[in-house]
């Protein structure tokens, strides 16, 4: 199989990695060629000079893998590409774009005769080690070209990957899935805080950490991966209390008020998001004001 895969960041580039040593061809484009160049240095990319370069080196039915932020730059490509593509040529959308732009663009392309597959992709920087989960959205002949790639890609030919429905399918898997990580991850968080809080008990984090790994209930990944970080420090004085979020969590959220479904745990990690972001002290100042107002209680100042 050959394949072009646009977008070589660290998920994008790891991919091509773990597909040229599967042995599938792959013609890397990105807007900076020197991680092309890197690639075709060290696991034998074919590197492409633009987007159209790219096409005219592969044969039909060419297949366009796309590893760009979403919105936008997503959108942009994909109608860059259409008018050097022919009908049976796929486009596969493997960032994490919103699985209702997913379901457009595949109808969009299908009018000029273009198949379209949304991979919701799994793995982060370890997927070139450990494979990819990998969530296709499309119709049946389209996930069959393209069949060889997700194998490749998987942690085995046989687990890893699998068609979960048509076009649209496989974002809106992999932004629920996101949403599912969220509230885990923030579930850690609140425990091991508590945890910390606990003085006078003088807990070793690190090894309640890896204790928790073997046979316990709440083993997983991101408790592989906090016990791996709390073993160098376990202060974490030096990071800064503020995480981004990507934009699967709102999506996620939106979806439960669209669908009337509750989903009180996703949308609670996603708003404690947003309070780390700073976009809770507006409201924290106001209940400080309104605690001095009935109460007489002190509010602190920041001696501005």
């Amino acid at each position: 199989m050959k394949l072009a895969i646009f977008g070589l960041g660290k998920m994008g580039g790891n991919m091509a990695r773990r597909l040229r040593r599967a042995g599938i061809d792959v013609i890397g484009y990105n807007r900076s060629s020197d991680v092309v160049q890197k690639i075709a240095k060290e696991d034998g990319l074919i590197p492409a000079s633009s987007p159209e370069d790219a096409v005219k080196k592969l044969s039909s039915p060419r297949v366009i893998w796309l590893m760009l932020p979403a919105g936008d730059a997503t959108e942009a490509m994909i109608d860059q590409l259409i008018p050097s593509l022919s009908k049976g040529d796929v486009i596969i959308d493997g960032g994490n774009s919103n699985y209702h732009d997913s379901q457009r663009r595949g109808e969009k392309l299908a009018k000029h005769g273009i198949r379209f597959t949304d991979v919701g992709t799994s793995g982060g920087i370890w997927g070139l080690a450990n494979g990819y989960c990998l969530m296709a959205g499309g119709d049946k002949d389209t996930i069959e070209i393209i069949t060889p790639a997700l194998k490749a890609l998987a942690p085995s030919a046989d687990h890893g990957w699998a068609h979960v429905g048509p076009i649209g399918a496989g974002h809106f898997t992999k932004m629920i899935h996101n949403g599912i990580e969220y509230g885990m991850m923030q579930a850690f968080a609140e425990g091991f805080a508590l945890m910390k809080g606990k003085k006078e008990m003088n807990l070793d984090l690190a090894q309640i950490s890896e204790l928790w790994r073997h046979s316990s209930v709440v083993r997983s990944w991101l408790l592989d991966l906090s016990a791996e970080a709390l073993k160098s420090d376990q202060t974490l004085d030096n990071l800064a209390p503020m995480v981004p979020d990507s934009g699967e969590g709102r999506w996620t959220a939106i979806e439960s008020i669209d669908q009337g479904i509750a989903a009180p745990v996703i949308a609670s990690s996603l708003y404690m998001r947003f309070a780390s972001q700073g976009k809770a002290d507006y409201g924290h100042k106001l209940l400080s004001l309104m605690r001095n107002a009935f109460g007489g209680h002190a509010m602190k100042s920041t001696g501005k």
